[in-house]
């Protein structure tokens, strides 16, 4: 009966070890991570450049 009693006193004494734990325990945030769309992009850029400068020459010689 006691331990009810101990639970309506202090309704919120989970949520408060909890606030308690998270702030103790920060973990550090990861770097974020650079694009790699760009690259692709970039990737695709060169070889799409490449092939239209490869037609045009193997057309006109």
């Amino acid at each position: 009966m006691s331990h009810n009693e101990e639970q309506q006193t202090d309704p919120a004494g989970s949520t408060q070890s909890f606030q308690r734990f998270v702030v103790e325990n920060r973990e550090t945030e990861a770097e974020p991570r650079r694009p790699v769309l760009p690259y692709v992009l970039v990737g695709v850029g060169v070889v799409v450049a490449i092939a239209i400068i490869l037609t045009v020459v193997l057309t006109w010689s």
